[in-house]
């Protein structure tokens, strides 16, 4: 048997490393035949003896692996954004900033590609698991699909604990091949590669994922000192060394000129690439002066990523039309002839309000020019007066609500108009809509478009209507769109957020002014929801962060016969009424004081910090004012200790935060 287990592993390797040939150095060293006939004796093999099978085993990269739901995967070092820049002279000031820091950098010029960020992990050389970047903190566990990608490695060069990030992205011309077959099986069309390669990798079934052929670039190595790395062109080329696929394009450039040359090579460059990119990330290159440099509450101050200038095309505006928000607020729309921009086809694009319409010149039947801000979001860019023909029609605004009909009402110093009817059914979808989203009970696949199709096909009018789904389960498969599968998906995370936290039941109610951690803040405090609902405003008031706005809305909401009606109602359906996280621990250090963390903290990264303050009944911040009580100073700190000084605000460093928290036993 040992003997069979020897030869499951060998080739195991032989096809790993045939693999990392054929995909990764584009240099084949053994024939499709040969490839064909070894995997096939390793199925056998696999087959008869699978107590000896690996889960990592390149049988594997087909998929046919299907799960339940994605879990979650805490990144054991956030993966941070980079700040944007869009023209030459931020780049000039972002090089500007670091040399009057007193360095003199050499940089690293990467493409952005146009893909989906990935976590990859590394067990003593074999693949562990892939993760997505999520919020920064926390992402998704899309493991099962990454083991189907061929480029990336299951069993790396050297025998150790790693991991790499980098971007998962689809080849335009695996685009074109799949939307040709698509278009042959009369399927819709996969819009751009970035939206293929995202929607690919968070498929449940890997089989689907397989089929996309997707790719990866390995550009990251988030703790390279460990490795005895001191520039971020080393770990590329150690990453290149363990068999990962990194970019060939990158370059060392020694000033802001060649970071220059490097954007303006790849612009020009852009349309014959391979792959799509939407703009190149700079790097300061000495790790050392990387960590001096530190961060930002939000990002590195050693990078940045310029965004390639937004593409606009020219199309008409056919109509204007209004939509209820949550709130009431009234927003016009652009109805557009559709047009594709940066890949995406665009029919409607948001006007923001009255004002904006009015300083565009924008009437209906205008020709108008159309970009994409960032990439993303579709925006009406100006009114092109030359192609006008005389027969436009000027814009009204409205004045009574399109769906309910009532007056609407521009507040004071306020650009918006509102609908004032609480009843009006749009900002009823709205809240529901609110009720299923992430942050609030967070219903695994309850999108916007789902819930409107739900409303308005009369499945849906009320909150406890989402819990009595499963009545028009047959209906629900029938329609266009849904299969017997993804409605049961849905009713299952329906039945599942039923055992949610207090906190997020208060948040998805929508009562005015309860954000998520306001909620929590609730949820901690009163621990049930019968208790909350019995506060006065004056008890209420006695919180620290409730004003008296938001003690007089919670008052007010409790107070409805309606609201009470609902809230017993989702009792009665079985949701959890009661705050099931961590109970508040105290301490005099941190219990009600508000703290600002600055700078870089050698032994802990920032949003575990605050999450302790949190967890003691303290009030983490991101601008230091006089309600401010502590600022919390590690290493580059900037204008935030500054000012913490000048208004005479408790300093702690890092040396007595750490005294602090092993004395509690955080660390």
């Amino acid at each position: 048997m040992e003997d069979i287990k020897q030869r499951m592993e060998e080739l195991e390797q032989l096809l790993e490393e045939a693999n990392y040939n054929y995909y990764v150095l584009d240099n084949p060293t053994i024939t499709d035949q040969e490839f064909d006939k070894y995997l096939r004796e390793l199925e056998t093999l696999e087959e008869k003896y699978p107590e000896y099978a690996s889960l990592n085993s390149p049988t594997k990269r087909v998929g046919g692996m299907v799960i339940d739901k994605f879990q979650k995967i805490t990144h054991k070092i956030p993966m941070l954004s980079l700040p944007d820049v869009f023209n030459e002279s931020e780049i000039e000031a972002f090089d500007e900033r670091i040399r009057k820091s007193g360095f003199h950098p050499e940089y690293v010029c990467e493409l952005k590609i146009d893909g989906l960020s990935v976590s990859l992990r590394y067990e003593n050389g074999i693949f562990y698991s892939g993760a997505t970047r999520g919020n920064g903190t926390v992402g998704e566990d899309i493991t099962h699909n990454v083991r189907t990608i061929k480029t990336v490695p299951m069993r790396i060069k050297k025998p150790i604990s790693i991991e790499v990030r980098g971007e998962i992205y689809m080849a335009k011309e695996t685009l074109a091949r799949l939307n040709a077959k698509r278009s042959q099986n009369g399927q819709a069309l996969l819009q751009n590669c970035r939206n293929a390669a995202a929607g690919s990798i968070r498929q449940l079934d890997s089989s689907i994922a397989a089929e996309r052929n997707l790719d990866t670039w390995i550009y990251h190595l988030p703790n390279p000192l460990d490795y005895g790395i001191h520039t971020h062109y080393e770990a590329l080329e150690f990453m290149k060394e363990l068999g990962f696929k990194t970019n060939p394009e990158s370059r060392k450039v020694k000033d802001v000129q060649g970071i220059l040359d490097f954007i303006h090579e790849y612009t020009e460059k852009r349309g014959y690439l391979p792959y799509d990119i939407d703009g190149v990330v700079v790097k300061v290159n000495d790790l050392d002066m990387q960590r001096e440099l530190g961060y930002t509450s939000k990002y590195p101050r050693w990078a940045i990523a310029y965004k390639f200038p937004a593409e606009e095309v020219l199309t008409k505006l056919t109509d204007i039309i209004f939509t209820v928000g949550r709130t009431g607020r009234i927003t016009p729309n652009a109805v557009l002839d559709p047009v594709i921009v940066m890949g995406s086809t665009v029919k409607r694009a948001t006007l923001h309000n009255e004002d904006y319409i009015l300083e565009k010149g924008l009437k209906i039947g205008d020709t108008v020019s159309i970009r994409k801000a960032g990439d993303v979001i579709p925006e009406v860019v100006e009114v092109k007066l030359e192609r006008r023909l005389g027969n436009e029609k000027d814009f009204e605004m409205i004045q009574n609500c399109p769906i309910c009909g009532s007056p609407l009402k521009k507040k004071k110093d306020q650009v918006d108009h509102y609908c004032m009817n609480p009843n009006c059914p749009a900002r009823h979808i709205e809240g529901l809509i609110h009720f299923v989203s992430r942050h609030a009970m967070n219903i695994d696949g309850f999108g916007e478009k789902i819930m409107e199709d739900f409303f308005n096909l009369g499945f849906i009018k009320e909150i406890p209507d989402i819990y009595h789904l499963d009545v028009h389960k047959n209906d629900l498969i029938e329609l266009e769109g849904y299969g017997n599968k993804s409605v049961d998906n849905l009713l299952m995370a329906i039945e599942e957020s039923k055992n949610n936290s207090l906190e997020r039941l208060l948040f998805g109610l929508g009562i005015g002014g309860i954000g998520d951690k306001t909620a929590l803040l609730l949820a901690r405090k009163f621990q049930t929801m019968e208790n909350l609902m019995t506060k006065t405003k004056e008890e209420l008031l006695k919180i620290r962060d409730i004003g008296p706005i938001l003690a007089e809305n919670i008052e007010n909401y409790f107070s409805n016969v309606d609201n009470q009606a609902l809230i017993h109602n989702l009792k009665e359906l079985g949701l959890n009424m009661k705050f099931l996280g961590e109970e508040l621990k105290t301490s005099d250090d941190f219990t009600d004081k508000r703290f600002v963390v600055t700078g870089t903290i050698s032994f802990m990264g920032r949003d575990e910090i605050e999450r302790i303050i949190e967890s003691y009944g303290g009030k983490a911040s991101s601008s230091v004012s006089s309600k401010t009580d502590v600022v919390i100073v590690g290493e580059n700190p900037g204008s935030k200790e500054t000012k913490a000084r000048e208004l005479q605000i408790p300093i702690w460093d890092e040396e007595k935060l750490y005294t602090i928290l092993k004395e509690l036993g955080e660390i």
